[in-house]
């Protein structure tokens, strides 16, 4: 784990044991970071925190202004976090609930108009089955329970569910966002194909060994794209091909 924004987690759990006292359970770190593929200029911070049951308004808004601050300290992409109870995390459900969540993707919203932003900030999430599954196989208990104590099994059917959801538009997406989306679809193939539960990076790398070599020097741009601070511009007909393909391969795997 990159010691680097080590003050930005460290100052996380102290809020979370402040805000929650005994009813948090755990604050755990998943993604790049806890896979060791983190790269600043292409990563956030991904951070689950478990309490027992519901937290009040006044617990949500001292973590969102704490979250907003670090958020400036944080890599350009930002710090993602998600509030789940206990209960959430026995997977008896889909998409998986959540009590408040933090991107910067809604900081406009939190700054002009909290109130509304704390009561309307919860519901379900289709992405945390994903998440709680990377957490089960590479998580890093930041802060109380192991793991396993916590998270049960993710069915597959949620976790695949919750994986494509994430490429969902990848048609519309892949020339905007290549690197994001082609080595997403490659890490869906993997788990759809072998049940790996892979990172991006060793998404693309499963897809360098296992995918057609006409599609190599793709993946491999997108990958070492991904490991630097460099623009991937991929050939639009290159791209818009191995998106169909992947996507078709996928279909096969899973219906």
């Amino acid at each position: 784990m990159s010691m680097e924004y080590s003050f930005i987690l460290d100052r996380i759990v102290e809020t979370g044991k402040d805000i929650f006292g005994d009813g948090l359970v755990g604050i755990y770190l998943h993604g790049s970071l806890a896979m060791g593929c983190f790269h600043p200029a292409k990563s956030d911070i991904d951070l689950i925190i478990v309490i027992r049951n519901s937290a009040s308004d006044r617990q949500k808004k001292r973590l969102m202004y704490i979250l907003v601050e670090l958020n400036e300290s944080a890599p350009p992409k930002g710090i993602e976090c998600s509030v789940v109870t206990e209960a959430a995390c026995q997977n008896r459900e889909y998409p998986t609930p959540f009590m408040l969540h933090f991107s910067p993707a809604h900081l406009e919203w939190f700054r002009t108009n909290p109130e509304d932003y704390i009561n309307n900030m919860k519901g379900t999430d289709p992405d945390l089955a994903a998440h709680f599954m990377i957490i089960r196989h590479f998580g890093i208990v930041l802060y109380g329970r192991p793991v396993e104590q916590v998270f049960d099994e993710v069915p597959r059917e949620y976790y695949l569910k919750s994986i494509c959801s994430d490429i969902a538009s990848s048609g519309e997406d892949i020339l905007e966002n290549p690197v994001y989306v082609i080595l997403n679809l490659c890490r869906v193939l993997g788990y759809a194909k072998e049940g790996l539960v892979l990172s991006k990076k060793a998404g693309g790398e499963w897809g360098l060994t296992n995918l057609p070599t006409v599609y190599a020097p793709l993946v491999q741009e997108a990958l070492a794209c991904y490991a630097s601070e460099r623009e991937m511009q991929p050939d639009a007909g290159e791209a818009e091909a191995f998106n169909i393909y992947m996507r078709q391969c996928i279909k096969d795997r899973i219906t």
